[in-house]
């Protein structure tokens, strides 16, 4: 994957080197999951602890993002400085996408915030952060949330290495963001809390699968801005990484067999297919997963 051209997003928290272990839940709002790409099942957890698991998708459309800071930023180089560059450009580069894309349907892009962390840190609303949860998005403070050493558990613990597939992971939340911005999140969370534990499952099936789509969207504008960006085997990093998180493949891994009553992000082949679907069209309005009309 060529990064060269892209731009560095100026939307940036950079906490590393600042983290430190938080427990508990809390806030008003909680995060919306990695795509299942962390080791916690967040749905399964929150029925576990019996919190109403229609929160996932708790947000505030009339929360803006906190203001960027990097005066925490840690002094020194890290060794996970080349991986922060690379994230930089890829956020900035779905910054540009879907400015042009909101702009297009009459609207206004309003991008988040990135925000690398180390091991831990709080959020706006949305509680503790924490490694093991994967990469995340909270509505509530309207921010991506990463601590960037997962991109090595992605490559050896979910066997999709490369630089295309870290960025189908960034792409992934900030298609949640995009799913904020549009009121989906709102309405999804409203059918949630009317539907079964089995209905809202599938509707969470559905928001995942539509940030997998958006996901494949900026992959394909992006490259067609910036020619060049997807060389060779980076379509297959992508596929790989989608395919690595389904909840079939991640449920037979942990627990040797498959319920998909408890799906909550999709199977392998769903969320190929969705990136997949992005990636050829570039197309949002073809990233209707809920079948009830577009989005754009």
């Amino acid at each position: 994957m060529r990064l060269d051209d892209l731009p560095e997003t100026e939307n940036v928290d950079d906490r590393r080197g600042q983290g430190g272990s938080f427990g508990g839940i809390g806030g008003r709002g909680l995060a919306i999951g990695g795509g299942g790409l962390g080791t916690v099942v967040i749905v399964v957890i929150l029925m576990l602890l019996g919190v109403d698991p229609s929160q996932l998708l708790s947000s505030d459309a009339t929360t803006a993002p906190q203001e960027q800071s990097q005066s925490g930023a840690p002094a020194g180089p890290r060794a996970d400085d080349a991986a922060f560059t690379a994230s930089r450009r890829v956020v900035g580069s779905t910054e540009e996408v879907w400015t042009a894309l909101f702009n297009q349907a009459g609207r206004q892009y309003r991008p988040a915030v990135f925000t690398p962390y180390t091991n831990g840190t709080q959020t706006g609303g949305c509680g503790a952060g924490q490694t093991a949860m994967g990469p995340f998005y909270c509505p509530a403070d309207q921010r991506v949330y990463i601590d960037l050493a997962f991109f090595d558990e992605l490559a050896t613990r979910f066997g999709a290495p490369g630089q295309f597939a870290q960025a189908y992971v960034i792409a992934h939340e900030v298609g949640h963001h995009v799913q904020q911005q549009l009121g989906i999140s709102a309405a999804a969370e409203e059918a949630m809390q009317r539907s079964s534990q089995a209905g809202a499952n599938r509707i969470s099936v559905r928001l995942e699968l539509q940030a997998d789509c958006y996901a494949g969207v900026w992959a394909n504008r992006a490259n067609a801005q910036h020619r060049g960006m997807i060389e060779p085997g980076d379509v297959e990093q992508g596929m790989a990484a989608a395919n690595a998180v389904g909840d079939d493949t991640l449920q037979r891994a942990s627990r040797g067999q498959v319920s998909p009553d408890s799906f909550t992000h999709g199977s392998s082949a769903q969320r190929m297919q969705w990136f997949r679907t992005g990636l050829d069209s570039g197309d949002p309005r073809r990233c209707d997963t809920f079948n009830n009309g577009q989005a754009f």
